[in-house]
């Protein structure tokens, strides 16, 4: 997968997130006198939920997950490493990724049950190179980070780039692979890269808009690996299955290996989602893609909604074509937007395995609330959620939510309060937004969205 920023970060200024094409790859300044900020805050357990679908359904999202490539191009047999799996990381690595990759590797050998174990041998399964974006961009201009078959080094794989070599569909099992991740990125965005690239390198090479609650899908909501996710993983290594099996072959040893490794989901009714069209994906695309304007952007919106209305869609991907709509239309008409965000969360909140999207529309509400004063609306829309940003360990969401926290409380009067809040914030917003400026920069942008402040004139 090449994973791509498909989300950006809130534009709140009411008054006044990038998607990439289907792809062989599989790959979503501080001043003297700014106060110092806080340390850096960061999650300590994982808490993923269990999967919420049956298995029949999940059966079925195996089989379209391990057998085609994001283009739609179809793979002939499935591939994995066979036996222990090593990994080296090469390159000049913050201390965050090594942090974060070690309590990834802990949750693949526990919770998917994968043989694998860092390395300093060259010889290596796995390599993750920490790059820089601009090294990144040389290759793929429109990737965050990607992971390629047959090589261990960037400057292997452009030498390769455009041979046989690192063409996935070629494969009949994975024997060396390397990962490529922005090394100057802010520690969240590297470890969404880790888990999404690393889940890929080892299992599906697929994204599935269908797919609620998982990081196999291009929305790029999950940034980290799901307890359904996992699952997925502990399949594609059961000791039933093996490369170079072809999709029959494996469809017909999944119920049983499901029926195993997931019992509850055999209780559960299959709801069987349609497929997602391929119109619908490129509309999304061009919607929330580079190369387009605003008004090109909006069209796309406007199609894929169109898309989803007429077939009839009550899901997740109805509500996205809303929040996608309005997300671009913010600018343009703020009602109009509103009324999207508000539509979005309906559909959101009917669906299971939803709540970190609602999560991500409240924070949207809540900016409206906030804008127009309303700082007990901002609660009510807030709070619900905060449990939900910290179980999902979306660090960026979490200290947007808590700032707009702060915000809402200072319009109640509840000032000492605030400040509380807004410190507690800013912990996870060094690890959401990285550098200094970025967070003082966040900061300020959703202090802009209080009247009290704007009559004050303290932005």
């Amino acid at each position: 997968m090449i994973r791509s920023r498909f989300l950006l970060p809130l534009g709140f200024l009411l008054s006044a997130c990038m998607s990439v094409a289907p792809s062989e790859m599989p790959t979503r300044a501080s001043t003297t006198s700014d106060p110092l900020l806080p340390p850096m805050k960061t999650f300590a357990t994982p808490r993923p939920d269990a999967p919420k679908a049956s298995n029949a359904d999940i059966a079925r999202d195996f089989l379209d997950l391990a057998f085609r490539l994001e283009s739609g191009r179809e793979l002939p047999v499935l591939t994995r490493f066979e036996g222990p799996i090593t990994l080296r990381v090469t390159g000049k690595a913050p201390i965050s990724l090594n942090i974060d990759l070690n309590k990834l590797l802990i949750r693949l050998r526990t919770e998917a049950g994968i043989d694998i174990q860092r390395t300093q041998s060259q010889n290596a399964s796995i390599t993750i190179e920490a790059v820089s974006h601009a090294q990144i961009r040389k290759q793929l201009p429109q990737a965050a980070c990607f992971v390629v078959p047959n090589v261990s080094s960037l400057a292997e794989y452009s030498a390769a780039r455009r041979s046989q070599r690192t063409d996935w569909s070629r494969l009949t099992k994975r024997d060396r692979l390397a990962i490529f991740v922005p090394a100057d990125a802010p520690p969240q965005e590297l470890r969404d890269c880790l888990h999404e690239e690393l889940a890929q390198a080892l299992g599906p090479l697929n994204d599935l808009y269908r797919l609620p609650d998982s990081v196999f899908n291009d929305d790029n909501v999950h940034t980290v690996l799901t307890g359904y996710d996992m699952l997925i993983l502990r399949a594609f290594y059961s000791p039933q299955l093996q490369s170079g099996l072809h999709r029959d072959e494996v469809a017909a040893r999944l119920p049983s290996i499901l029926a195993q490794m997931n019992p509850a989901g055999a209780r559960q009714s299959p709801r069987y989602l349609p497929a997602t069209p391929r119109s619908w994906i490129d509309a999304i695309q061009a919607a929330l893609g580079p190369g387009s304007n605003a008004v090109a952007r909006r069209a796309a919106a406007q199609r894929a909604l169109g898309i989803a209305r007429a077939a009839g869609w009550t899901d997740h991907r109805r509500a996205f074509s809303h929040y996608a709509l309005g997300r671009l239309t913010q600018n343009y008409d703020a009602d109009m937007a509103l009324s999207h965000f508000r539509t979005a969360q309906k559909f959101y909140d009917q669906q299971p395995g939803a709540k970190l999207h609602s999560a991500q529309v409240a924070q949207q509400l809540a900016a409206y609330a906030i804008s127009e004063g309303r700082g007990q609306a901002a609660l009510d829309i807030i709070d619900p959620h905060l449990n939900v940003a910290a179980q999902h360990e979306n660090a960026a969401l979490l200290s947007t939510l808590l700032l707009l926290r702060a915000e809402a409380l200072d319009l109640l009067g509840r000032s000492t309060e605030a400040r509380l809040v807004r410190l507690d914030s800013l912990g996870w917003a060094r690890y959401g937004f990285g550098a200094d400026w970025a967070v003082r920069a966040k900061l300020r942008e959703i202090a802009a969205l209080s009247p009290l402040k704007r009559r004050d004139g303290q932005i």
